[in-house]
């Protein structure tokens, strides 16, 4: 039955110490070298026998499953569940401090925006090296080289290097190259979220071609409408554990299950485990009302502002924020960036600290759980840094839209609007 499985992974675990960082950055050539040296079929590294060590963190521990060749597997949890580290170390990006993974197959991943591309080539010639890389000849790339182009739709860029790319291009270039160099197993992380929404869509169509087409894809999104779509089975990690796996249904009703607690403030009272970029650290994001009260309860005619705390840590400096709100299921529903507020969007800040403020009407969602990513970016929306889940809050149903009526309300927003009835004769 061998023959049958894409990926084995048995008692795997990893391990990290805080405050460190586990590998300096390589040189594309020390990469390709240590590629070429390690098993093509097989990680394994031993180190169970290790003690645990104080300042140490596992970020999974015990994973163990399999994946049979032409599935597709939907990978889900919450922010710090696991589930990147886990495909990192499928994709051989790092080693496991435990256990063993079998990989039976070539793989196409799709992890972040960075990884895979020199930044100093074109489009053009990252296409031909991903390829080379992923031990195809030169002629099976020109084959596929203009439907990655066409896919990607970059066309007019193909001969820019992609360090002048913006994060959506790149997504789209990296996609196309995954999925069509025809990899055997095909690995896409939450990165699709950077793309634009036709664009997702035209990427879970491609995934779903891909299964079907008899190749394995691993698939981890916060976008639980996406991963019903595309998967018949799951996993869902939960501390760097798998707490349940099986049919794609049983794991989605556990996950949403153990996320129904309200979470209307979160803080990051360490720097050092803050979301940042280069000019900006959180410290604190909340949910209050107009006199900075902190809400608890929250109704669907109650208007409330989302707090975002944070410390600019340059002088002449500008930042920006995009707040993006899901339903219980991790549709989006819409955004907001602050792009529009006149007193310090793209205005030079000095050092210090400061509070940003979105005001949410009252009658504008409907009843039910939601939840909010905060996205932090710097001048021109680079710099980006998106932090998914950071509020989850419950809105129960009140009463100035619903009036009289005591049915039921389809849809993730009841905006109160107006009507007017006139008579024409």
């Amino acid at each position: 039955m061998s023959d049958e499985i894409a990926i084995r992974v048995k008692n795997l675990g990893k391990r990290y110490k805080l405050g460190q960082q586990t590998g300096g950055y390589k040189t594309l050539g020390e990469t390709i070298t240590r590629a070429v040296k390690s098993p093509f079929q097989r990680l394994q590294r031993q180190g169970s026998e290790e003690k645990d060590e104080a300042g140490t963190f596992w970020a999974l521990r015990d994973v163990s499953f399999e994946v049979k060749k032409g599935e597709a597997i939907g990978i889900i949890g919450r922010n710090g569940a696991g589930k990147s580290t886990l495909l990192k170390i499928l994709s051989r990006i790092t080693a496991p401090t435990e256990g063993t993974v079998e990989v039976h197959g070539r793989i196409g991943s799709l992890l972040e925006v960075g990884t895979g591309f020199h930044p100093e080539l074109t489009g053009r010639e990252n296409i031909f090296l991903s390829g080379s890389i992923m031990g195809m000849k030169k002629a099976e790339i020109e084959e596929k080289f203009d439907q990655i182009v066409k896919f990607a739709e970059i066309e007019q860029f193909l001969d820019t290097p992609v360090k002048r790319y913006s994060s959506g291009m790149y997504v789209r270039l990296a996609f196309a190259v995954a999925a069509h160099l025809e990899p055997e197993i095909l690995i896409v992380d939450e990165v699709l979220a950077v793309g634009d929404a036709a664009f997702q869509k035209k990427c879970l169509g491609k995934m779903g071609a891909v299964a079907e087409e008899g190749r394995t894809v691993l698939f981890v999104s916060h976008n639980i409408t996406a991963i019903r779509n595309l998967c018949k089975r799951g996993i869902l990690l939960k501390n760097g554990k798998i707490d349940i796996k099986g049919p794609i249904e049983s794991v989605i009703e556990t996950y949403t299950s153990e996320i129904q607690e309200n979470r209307v403030s979160m803080s990051w009272p360490d720097p050092k485990y803050a979301p940042r970029n280069s000019n900006i650290i959180l410290k604190d994001v909340s949910i209050r009302d107009e006199s900075g009260k902190q809400l608890e309860t929250i109704y669907t005619d109650t208007p409330f502002n989302i707090m975002i705390h944070y410390e600019v840590l340059n002088d002449n400096s500008s930042s920006g924020f995009t707040v993006t709100f899901y339903d219980n299921e991790n549709n989006c529903i819409f955004g907001s960036i602050n792009n529009h507020e006149p007193n310090y969007y793209n205005k030079q800040m000095s050092k210090g600290d400061y509070f940003s403020i979105c005001k949410i009407p009252g009658d504008l969602f409907n009843n039910g759980i939601f939840n909010m990513s905060v996205n932090i970016f710097g001048k021109n929306f680079s710099d980006n840094n998106l932090t998914n889940e950071v509020l989850r809050f419950e809105i129960l149903d009140g009463s100035t839209v619903r009036g009289d009526y005591y049915g039921g309300y389809g849809g993730v927003i009841r905006p109160l609007l107006q009507w007017v009835t006139e008579k024409t004769n």
